[in-house]
């Protein structure tokens, strides 16, 4: 009976330090430490969430930037890739269709023709993002002047790799379709 109840102290123990302590600790820190990460890395317009900086959501507007494509029709509940492989037919005819549709070369390495791995991701490259400025400009009848003003929007809004060395080069289209509704 007694190493029952030292089983039973041991175990209500850790159920208390896992199940109270430990996510009360983590809460705290993250809260203190990463306030906005832990609330979602919410983004407003005029006092109104419109999305979150961690999620993708889809653009079709041709005065917008677009990000990339998702498997996952940008619904963070059914998050994944579209897992065909590099060989499936159905790979190859619907990168064929995103080249055509964004006037790409289906030859290249564009963010544009390639859904990521979460079919969530909220970047492009500063690329990608150059590669949208004309379509912009003309969707939104701005003058030829405003291509360079577009340029240095994007240069402007670049992040850079985390830490230093981790992933890549990137822009959040979420935050860059809120800046260019500001100022255009």
């Amino acid at each position: 009976m007694k190493i029952l109840m030292n089983n039973l102290k041991i175990f209500l123990f850790f159920i208390v330090l896992t199940g109270a302590v430990y996510p009360l600790f983590i809460t705290v820190v993250s809260q203190a430490i990463f306030n906005d990460e832990a609330n979602g890395s919410l983004l407003s317009k005029n006092g109104k969430v419109v999305g979150s900086g961690l999620i993708a959501q889809e653009f079709k507007g041709k005065q917008y930037f677009w990000p990339r494509p998702s498997a996952a029709n940008y619904d963070s509940a059914s998050s994944g890739a579209s897992n065909l492989s590099p060989d499936s037919k159905t790979l190859r005819e619907t990168i064929a269709k995103r080249a055509v549709d964004n006037g790409l070369d289906i030859n290249s390495n564009d963010d544009l023709l390639y859904a990521s791995g979460s079919g969530l991701d909220p970047h492009i490259s500063p690329e990608s993002a150059e590669r949208q400025i004309n379509r912009i400009v003309e969707a939104r009848h701005l003058d030829v002047g405003k291509v360079e003003e577009l340029k240095k929007l994007v240069a402007d809004n670049t992040e850079g790799r985390q830490l230093g060395i981790l992933g890549r080069v990137r822009l959040n289209v979420l935050k860059l379709n809120l800046i260019l509704d500001e100022k255009f």
